[in-house]
């Protein structure tokens, strides 16, 4: 499988990028008040994008033999990973109030940026290091 790295690299950085623009697009579809942000297309290509990103994050993590908890940039980038989906999911549906969605929706973009400069340093202070 190491034989694959580069190409599962490939698409696990894709589906980041893929991932992060459709919860965007769909952040902002919810604050401009669209019925849109919550369409079945949208919800399952979200579903789809982020399975092909996890199973590639599996795979890269077999192939490099690092692991969550032995590495501490992997810790804290599956840690923010959780807080990411929770504040996702409050910005996206789960937020009852406009003030509490758009708080929720800084707050996981803030995060995503922050598990991105975590993945690009290797290092579990990201953009602090």
């Amino acid at each position: 499988m190491v034989e694959f790295y580069l190409q599962i690299k490939f698409v696990h950085i894709a589906a980041v990028i893929a991932s992060g623009s459709l919860f965007g697009l769909r952040g902002l579809l919810m604050l401009a008040g669209s019925p849109w942000s919550q369409h079945a297309l949208l919800r399952y290509m979200s579903y789809a994008i982020d399975t092909t990103l996890l199973t590639a994050a599996l795979m890269l993590t077999t192939i490099i033999r690092q692991y969550p908890g032995a590495q501490s940039w992997l810790t804290v980038k599956v840690l923010c990973l959780v807080v990411y989906i929770v504040l996702g999911t409050f910005a996206l549906k789960r937020g009852r109030t406009y003030r509490a969605r758009l708080a929720c929706f800084i707050a996981a973009i803030t995060v995503y940026l922050f598990i991105v400069s975590v993945a690009r340093a290797h290092s579990p202070w990201g953009w602090f290091a």
